[in-house]
């Protein structure tokens, strides 16, 4: 096999492992809401999520595949060897942040990666100062606008459903989670895989097996959706644990506004290119939800340690990467 060819091939392989994490490590983003409620069993819900992830690909474009193929670092200096360091850093944070129960995101692990393989490669010129600036402002809109169409959605039920038996209301929301989860789970899918999709994408332009107009093939597309929809089959459970009891207790109408609101936001962010994190997203609807009844519902001392991933997740996906491209590095030209 032409060595080129070859690591080209375990480059995207190492991709789709990516995606497969992604998906398990982010299973809890689809879950944890409809779990921690009961309206599901951890079993039953994450193949709900799963087909949810894996269909995606028919209601959304790859506007976000673009964002990050072409966005994030100088796609001149892209090649195999600075995919792959990207692929290796994210997926080390990723399995650090698993370990200890953290709801990072794998998103920005992803976009942290390529900038840290970029900048060992080129230096600091390389990086796409547009591209973070975007991808930055989501970091910090992404659950605030979680945060506040939940804390809206939320007192807008309570209002609507104020004469309403306890028990009945319980019952309805109980049946509505499954229409949220599911809009989440495919707002999951339509965003996230199509990281993976740009990383892909990329490199078969940066090797020459793809050329004109930037477009993502369709068994890119297909492969990148099966890979995630099987890691969210497998499920996170130490971070599904995090998010759907740590945070604040849910009951179902606060599982179906947190879900809404989560899914709004993801299909706003897909629609625009933003590669947004979902594990940012649910987590500020989760707030938002918890927020409602008391501020103190919310066990901040979690919340606190979940900003801090959110804060470290692009340097230390950098960091690793930037170690892993000069290893590699230094293993190929030997």
């Amino acid at each position: 096999m032409d060595y080129a060819l070859g690591l080209v091939i375990v480059t995207i392989g190492t991709a789709l492992v990516f995606d497969f994490i992604n998906g398990f490590h982010d299973a809890a983003n689809s879950i944890a809401t409809i779990v921690s409620t009961r309206v599901l069993r951890p079993q039953l819900a994450v193949i709900w999520a799963a087909f949810f992830n894996f269909v995606a690909f028919a209601f959304f474009g790859v506007h976000v595949a673009s964002t990050i193929g072409k966005g994030v670092i100088d796609p001149n200096i892209i090649d195999p060897i600075v995919i792959l360091s990207a692929l290796v850093g994210a997926i080390a944070w990723n399995i650090i942040t698993w370990y200890y129960g953290i709801p990072s995101s794998s998103s920005h692990a992803l976009i942290g990666g390529l900038g840290g393989a970029g900048v060992a490669k080129a230096g600091v010129h390389a990086l796409n100062a547009g591209g973070f600036f975007k991808i930055g402002a989501s970091i910090v809109l992404s659950p605030m606008l979680g945060f506040g169409l939940a804390f809206l959605l939320m007192n807008v039920v309570i209002m609507l459903t104020r004469r309403v038996h306890a028990a009945k209301a319980n019952r309805l929301f109980r049946g509505l989670q499954f229409v949220s989860a599911s809009l989440y789970s495919l707002g999951h899918g339509g965003n996230d895989a199509q990281k993976t999709m740009g990383i892909i994408t990329v490199l078969l332009y940066s090797t020459g097996r793809l050329s004109g107009e930037f477009q993502v093939p369709l068994w890119v597309v297909l492969i990148c959706h099966a890979a995630m929809g099987a890691g969210t089959l497998c499920g996170g459970w130490r971070i599904v644990k995090t998010m759907g009891m740590k945070i604040t207790k849910l009951k179902p109408v606060g599982g179906f506004c947190a879900e809404t609101a989560g899914a709004i936001t993801l299909f706003l962010a897909t629609g625009l290119g933003l590669p947004v994190s979902t594990t940012h997203t649910i987590s500020g609807s989760i707030m938002g939800v918890g927020s409602v009844e008391k501020f103190s519902a919310v066990r901040w001392g979690v919340a606190e340690r979940i900003v801090w991933a959110w804060v470290l997740t692009i340097p230390a996906g950098a960091m690793i990467s930037g170690l892993s491209y000069w290893i590699i590095s230094a293993i190929v030209e030997n």
